[in-house]
């Protein structure tokens, strides 16, 4: 996915009905990597312990509680007063096809994957907290506020967690779970003692979660209006930026899942198909591979439409000569990969798409051999990976005019991955070990119905970084190989039916 802003992503792609003309479609992924990453993530619970119990509702595995408990005492020992943030209230989408979906910045400190819950963190006990000593506080440092149990509503929706079930502290992870009509009074008691309370503030930026956010902030002014408010938005966000293995785990999973439906989704592809179809099979390699929703809504555009960066209209039907751009990305236990490929509709490039392909890839492989630790996706200075593939893409081939390229690479050339697609980083900061991010130089020349995007995942390493999506191809004979034996198993199967 393009370096900028994104599109709001289907939150129930993983269970869509995927049948066209008739024909109800099923394909599994490569069954070896499913098992080689089931191997993984088993190794990391045995590693860690027992596994954490799934709740009936949730389409998902979960890392240890002990991981959602040390990044919370990382966050609490940054602070000089008590945090507090809200999980969503499952009312923020009205579609009856929403699936729930906790808010990202809760889900990674408590792992808290149901509607409705609270969250209070108490800064971690100094020999004072500012003005506050650290005998005035004599309750639980840190927490976890849920509804209580609701027998009616769970016919309907299934078992939720309360703070009245046994041995709910071991479930959830903290050691003080209370009745989320309890937090409104304990904010009361810890205003009288902290003049400043940290919590998300609202902003009007990309997918910044802004209803929910002011909701939050509003019931605050109403019940401490006195309080002075702190952002602790971009603290989290720093923590995020350095994924754990279980983390890492997960992404690769996410990764595996989504090269197996970008190779299927090459294997199918050819004039006469729709965009829709084509994003339909990627979609169903996901779900069937235990991707529980896409990790934002899928871009599959052909022809003219490979030139606008997010399109999601899905409703052109591919013709021969087409150039069309994937840019497909499973989400796997919460985590998104983000990959595109280009390619050739009826499996062979124009001399002119593949010189336009060939710049790309060229800008693609200076960036990955120049990235590492130190490096950054600045669009200035001698440290910046973006400028490497950027004075590439401007200092080969021209557009029809004569002019230089560069104009035609319109985006950043990638973003850090995680529970979001765009998850937090800051371009000018230096890369580190333990970062997971996309590299995804393009050109987009709408004159001539011609955008190429090439995007792969990459983690940072003590030493430099790891393709996690080099099983996919990239060079453009190979592509054309893949299409071109996938043809002939077609013709075959044709003939065969005729006979």
């Amino acid at each position: 996915m393009s370096g900028g802003t994104k599109n709001t992503a289907w939150p129930v792609a993983a269970l869509w009905p995927f049948s066209f003309k008739g024909t109800t479609r099923r394909v599994f992924p490569s069954l070896s990597h499913a098992a080689l990453f089931s191997a993984v993530l088993g190794a990391i619970c045995v590693f860690w312990g027992s596994a954490q119990p799934t709740e009936a509702q949730e389409r998902r595995d979960r890392e240890p509680n002990s991981v959602y408990a040390a990044r919370r005492a990382k966050l609490a020992a940054q602070v000089d007063a008590p945090i507090l943030l809200w999980g969503f209230t499952g009312r923020e989408e009205f579609a009856q096809a929403y699936i729930f979906r906790q808010e990202d910045n809760f889900y990674y400190l408590t792992g808290h994957n149901e509607e409705g819950a609270g969250l209070i963190l108490l800064p971690a006990r100094r020999a004072n907290q500012g003005s506050v000593p650290v005998s005035t506080w004599d309750g639980p440092e840190e927490m976890l506020f849920l509804p209580p149990k609701n027998p009616t509503k769970e016919k309907w929706n299934g078992p939720r967690m309360s703070p009245s079930d046994p041995g709910i502290q071991s479930r959830a992870g903290f050691s003080s779970v209370l009745p989320y009509s309890e937090m409104r009074a304990t904010l009361e008691r810890l205003a009288k003692l902290y003049p400043t309370l940290y919590t998300i503030l609202p902003y009007e930026k990309e997918n910044g979660g802004y209803p929910h956010e002011k909701a939050v902030v509003d019931w605050i002014h109403s019940s401490v209006p006195q309080t002075n408010l702190k952002d602790i938005r971009s603290s989290i966000g720093e923590l995020r930026q350095i994924k754990s293995p279980g983390e890492i785990a997960f992404l690769r999973q996410a990764i595996e899942l989504s090269l197996d439906a970008q190779l299927a989704a090459m294997r199918m592809m050819r004039p006469g198909l729709h965009e829709y179809e084509i994003a339909a099979k990627m979609v169903e390699v996901h779900a069937m591979g235990g991707s529980e929703a896409e990790g934002y809504a899928p871009i599959v555009g052909a022809g003219p439409n490979s030139t606008v960066l997010h399109y999601d209209k899905l409703a052109r039907t591919i013709e021969d000569g087409d150039i069309v751009v994937l840019d497909v990305g499973a989400q796997y236990s919460g985590y998104s990969a983000d990959i595109t490929r280009t390619l050739p509709a009826n499996g062979k490039f124009t001399p002119r798409q593949r010189e336009i392909y060939e710049i790309v890839l060229g800008a693609q492989n200076a960036a990955l051999a120049a990235i590492k630790p130190g490096m950054d996706y600045c669009q200035r200075g001698a440290k910046s990976v973006y400028k490497i593939s950027y004075d590439y893409i401007n200092s080969h081939g021209k557009d029809l005019r004569g002019k230089s390229l560069g104009q035609y690479f319109i985006h950043g050339l990638g973003h850090h991955i995680g529970l979001d697609v765009h998850d937090p980083g800051e371009y000018c900061k230096p890369l580190e070990p333990g970062m997971v991010i996309t590299v995804e130089p393009g050109i987009y020349i709408p004159e001539e119905n011609l955008g190429v995007r090439i995007e792969d995942d990459i983690l940072i390493t003590e030493t430099g970084s790891q393709f996690l999506s080099e099983r996919l191809p990239r060079d453009p004979d190979e592509i054309e190989r893949v299409m071109a034996q996938a043809a002939r198993e077609r013709a075959k199967q044709l003939q065969k039916g005729d006979d």
